[in-house]
């Protein structure tokens, strides 16, 4: 079956080590007290594909594997950006808004990845007990599965919405926020690209200097300004042959886009109609009025502008499966994946989809296109909530509980993951992969075990 071929191999390279950081990461958890206030993780692949052609280059100059830097995207107004243990990189929504340029958002990126770098919070046990951590990690599906909010069909979206619990602030010192500085430019000029914005994002909140802690920026919390920081960095970036290298036209474009989708789903139509006049990036702001006959008119202007344009395809999918009309949606996700088979959000629209219209064929298509989604991204906790539905309607029960088990466990919730691995192991023969999958989670998030590990006694292997 290909089914267990696909779990097979997926087994073979690497289970065990995603079974270990998930459960690392839920024993930190449990050790960490006062949070402050919650936040929500969203994912959007157009965003997080323009965010990864940015940071990319800036990872490999300083010496980072792109695929083991994790980047978040923090559904939050103010200003910030910040890392954590592992190679995690958050940037808040209201920092992609307020660059005016991608080299100023490239800017915070190197100085960012200088801290991951830099080691700054390894090196630091107050990082440990300060810095920020995922509390409750889920995935959810697009900007809108955030917005949303009140249609069923949002609501599957929406079944555990991301929570980011925000802890006090890990202050970096003076001397690591001007080796940050430092890397930054240097990746930067690695990647023959200018320090200029960097400077110039510094530079317009340099008057929070002066501010009260509490009335400053978070980033500007967490990452001191001075003068003397900003004077070190013009000094650099004068004698840099890159210095006036500009932003290009694509890179330009692409963060305008990225910034209108933000604007039109995370703020009202009002405000979105009052920041953008007539034009087509009021499609989504129109989506959400909710004006569906303007909106699907300006996304269907953006396709005839750019065919092969993969978001707009799934903009457009969107719209109709939000409201509920499945069938006019998928050809649009199927095209969509076409466009960006690489993509495992756009995978799982598309088999979300097939699985509203329903039918024998569309949920054997919608499994397929899920195992290829959780190929690529292992860890996405409602691909496995959806094959989950699928493998039930199919009569699938084994793989049904251990997709359920899978899910569970993503989202940090041993004791049910446990519960469904036990169950899902019994409609397999011990032979079989699908089998030694769910054993491992059984083993895995087991209380008895999860004790020895937290006192250090034993660890699993």
């Amino acid at each position: 079956m290909q089914e267990s071929r696909d779990l097979e191999t997926k087994t073979k390279i690497g289970f065990s080590k995603r079974l270990m950081r998930n459960f690392a990461s839920g024993l930190i958890l449990t050790c960490i007290p006062n949070l402050v206030f919650a936040q929500s993780l969203i994912r959007d692949a157009e965003i997080e594909t323009v965010i990864r052609s940015y940071s990319d280059p800036l990872f490999v100059a300083a010496g980072l594997s792109p695929k083991d830097v994790k980047l978040g995207l923090v559904s939050d107004r103010s200003l910030n950006a910040f890392v954590t243990d592992g190679q995690k990189m958050y940037l808040n929504t209201g920092l992609i808004l307020e660059a005016r340029t991608p080299n100023q958002l490239k800017g915070v990126i190197a100085h960012e990845t200088g801290h991951i770098a830099g080691g700054h919070l390894a090196r630091s046990s107050e990082a440990q007990r300060n810095a920020m951590v995922p509390a409750y990690v889920t995935i959810a599906l697009g900007l809108l599965a955030i917005a949303s909010g009140a249609s069923d069909a949002g609501a599957a979206l929406l079944a555990s919405s991301q929570q980011f619990a925000l802890l006090s602030f890990f202050t970096y010192t003076r001397v690591q926020e001007a080796s940050a500085d430092q890397a930054a430019l240097t990746y930067l000029e690695t990647t023959h690209q200018s320090g200029q914005g960097l400077v110039t994002f510094f530079e317009k909140f340099r008057y929070m200097e002066v501010m009260a802690e509490a009335r400053r920026e978070p980033y500007f919390r967490s990452h001191p300004l001075s003068s003397s920081r900003i004077s070190a960095l013009e000094s650099r970036i004068s004698r840099s042959q890159y210095k006036a290298a500009a932003d290009s036209a694509e890179d330009i474009r692409n963060l305008q886009l990225i910034q209108a989708k933000i604007q039109g789903f995370l703020y009202t139509s009002e405000q979105t109609f009052f920041k953008y006049p007539p034009s087509d990036r009021r499609a989504i702001a129109f989506y959400r009025a909710p004006d569906i006959e303007m909106a699907t008119g300006l996304v269907r202007g953006l396709i005839d502008d750019e065919p092969n344009n993969p978001y707009f395809q799934e903009l457009m999918g969107q719209i109709y499966f939000e409201n509920d009309q499945s069938t006019l949606a998928l050809p649009y996700y199927q095209k969509s994946v076409e466009l960006a088979p690489d993509s495992a959000l756009l995978r799982i629209g598309y088999a979300r989809t097939l699985i509203n219209i329903a039918g024998a064929a569309n949920y054997e298509l919608a499994e397929a296109e899920l195992l290829t989604a959780l190929r690529l991204e292992e860890d996405n906790a409602f691909a496995w909530n959806q094959l989950a539905v699928v493998a039930d309607r199919t009569g699938k029960t084994g793989l049904a509980r251990l997709a359920t088990a899978e899910e569970a466990f993503a989202l940090g919730d041993m004791q049910r993951a446990n519960r469904f691995a036990q169950v899902a192991r019994r409609n397999f023969e011990r032979s079989a992969p699908q089998w030694q999958r769910a054993s491992d989670i059984v083993t895995i998030t087991d209380p008895l075990v999860a004790r020895m590990i937290r006192r250090g006694d034993a660890s699993p292997r």
